[in-house]
Order: C-alpha cells, then structure tokens, then sequence
C-alpha cells in the first residue's frame, strides 16, 4: 500500500440505512450527502444507496445536486438549500433540483428564473425556527407565502416543502422551534394546502425525538455510521469506513507510518490509540508528511495501522478522535486530503 486508504464498506453503509429507515419510519429518508458525501464520495454514495431505495438526496449546494443528477438519473429528488446565483438555479431548474429558499429575495430569483425558462419551480419555504441560519423570520413568513401561491397561481412554482434547521442544543428550544414550524405550516397550508414534504431535524433529532419528525427527515452523519460529539453510540449504526497507513520504517522501536497532517490527520490528535497487529497502540507524534507509532512485538514494515474506524484492531472512531480535539467527526473525514485513497473493500 503506497498511499494511505479511507476503506469503506458498501455492506455495513447499506446496514445502516436500513436502521436508520427503520428507526424514523414512517417519516422518509434524505440522505444528506454535503462534502462529497463527507469525505466518502459521492458518486459511490448515491450509486449504493439508489440500489437499497432511497428516493431523497440532499446536497447542500446545486453544484453536487447536479452531481447527484447525473449518478442517480431523474428518478430520485434531489434537495439543494444554500443560496445560488441565477445561473446555478438555472440549472437547478433545468435538472428538476428542488430548491430550499430562506429569503424572500431568492424566492423572487427563482420565481424569475423560472418565468424566463418556462418551467415549475419545486421550491421548499424554510422558516426561521430561532437558529437563524437562513430562514424567512416570522414576521415577513405571511407575505413570503402569499407571493409563492401567486407564482404557483400563474404556473411558475410548487410549495413542495416547509423545512428549517434547529438548534438540537435542548428538548426546551427544540419544542419551541417546532411550534414556530408547525405554525408556519398551518400559514402555508390556510393558503393553499398543505406540502407533502415537511422536514425538521436532522441527524440527532430525527433519531431520538420521533414527536419532531416530519414527513421528510434530512440525516447525513449517523448514515455513514458518524456519531454525535458527546453523543451514545448508536443501535445498528456503525462507521463505514476506516483510515488505513502502512509502516515505512522502525525507529528506535516505534513505528513510523505513512501519514501526517499534510495528509488531514490533525497534529493535535497525539495521544490517541490507533489500532496494530499487536492491538492498540498509543499515536506518538503526527509530523507532516508521517507519524510515529507506539512499537508492538512482531512489529514490521508493511505492517497495517489504522488510525480510525469500527474498532476491530483497537482504534477508536472518527467521533472519538474528534472529542479529544473539540470537534465533531465529520470533520475529521472531510478535511482527509486527496492522496488519501478511497477504496471501497466490500
């Protein structure tokens, strides 16, 4: 093994969509798949989760909503909610990309857009729930409302969705968010009918507070088996993937292995265990280009170190790593840099 390896297991990321659908049915899956699909690959990602069903994609940008389209075809949705310019809502229209719209200025670009390319716009109106991450504020929700129906009226656009993002800092605040929600939905609804599609929470919110979910939850992380920071471990759900050096050389009786932070690996995770053929192992040092390993008995070059995963060789997971330095564990896999290769094993 010439470079290190993101191992990743087709067979344990289909185990785990079929927990995590079981656990919120009967609200749907989208599966979240922001940061090339965080850290795992995109194109891989929507391949293996199109052969076990899952209809609902969300990319974050219209730029990997594309990406999605072209994988996927045009039998699945595809959910884009950052802000785009009015040639990326172009080609969202274009792509029959659903768009997320938290500002009444966008709605009046899309609404445009859609009336100069002479297609339906699918749009999902996102209420400002507290967290004030892109949503229409509830005071300007009952004019934003009413100038989407006027488009749909005239043909240019659908209320496919209401959705918004919430704090998940406390079961207090996340009640409150979800009466601003259900509100906002009763507005939409008094004006016209109510959408199909209605999504809340994400992740940790769709797993353990069922009375939040809507139709539609929006889960990315605990797909790929990414825990919460300072969160349980999870019923079903296990890390896909695992980070994977070999040792190039024995220094002193540690191993030197062939990754260091030029790679993505933090220095700051010195310390931490990491799994050997001899079990696991303290990470010494994380250098730029290396790092230096607790020895083991037997211990050789070409010898097999890994430096997260579903801990079969005595490392821990990415989350865990990623407590030790304050951070969460996609975080972790996102920042892995490309010389890292992503090799599916199964």
């Amino acid at each position: 093994m010439s470079r290190p390896q993101l191992r990743i297991s087709s067979r344990q990321f289909r185990a785990n969509i079929e927990s995590v659908r079981d656990r919120i049915a009967p609200s749907a899956l989208m599966l979240v798949v922001k940061d090339d699909a965080y850290g795992h690959g995109l194109s891989w990602v929507v391949e293996v989760a199109e052969s076990v069903g899952v209809e609902w994609f969300g990319s974050y940008d219209v730029r990997s909503a594309l990406d999605v389209r072209r994988v996927a075809g045009g039998a699945v949705r595809v959910f884009a909610w950052a802000t785009s310019t009015d040639t990326e809502i172009d080609d969202a229209l274009v792509q029959g990309v659903d768009l997320g719209v938290g500002t009444a200025e966008y709605l009046g670009r899309i609404i445009a857009r859609a009336a100069a390319l002479g297609v339906i716009a699918r749009v999902h109106l996102k209420i400002d729930t507290g967290l004030h991450r892109n949503g229409v504020l509830r005071e300007d929700w009952d004019d934003v409302v009413a100038d989407a129906r006027a488009a749909e009226v005239a043909g240019l656009l659908e209320i496919v969705g209401v959705w918004s993002h919430i704090a998940e800092a406390s079961d207090a605040e996340d009640d409150e968010a979800q009466a601003v929600f259900l509100d906002a939905v009763r507005v939409v609804d008094d004006a016209g009918s109510a959408p199909a599609w209605q999504h809340l929470t994400a992740s940790a919110a769709s797993w353990w507070r069922p009375e939040l979910r809507g139709t539609l939850s929006r889960i990315g992380a605990f797909c790929y088996g990414v825990r919460s920071a300072d969160g349980p471990e999870l019923d079903g759900i296990r890390p896909i993937a695992s980070l994977v050096a070999s040792v190039k050389a024995i220094v002193e009786g540690e191993a030197v292995v062939d990754i260091g932070s030029f790679d993505g690996l933090p220095s700051t995770l010195a310390g931490s265990p990491v799994g050997t053929p001899g079990g696991a192992r303290e990470l010494r040092r994380i250098d730029h280009t290396s790092s230096v390993v607790q020895g083991w008995p037997g211990m050789a070059a070409g010898d097999e170190v890994h430096l997260f995963g579903a801990g079969a060789h005595g490392e821990v997971s990415a989350t865990t790593l990623a407590e030790r330095i304050d951070t969460v564990g996609e975080e972790i896999l996102t920042r892995l840099s490309v010389r890292v290769r992503r090799v599916v094993v199964d």
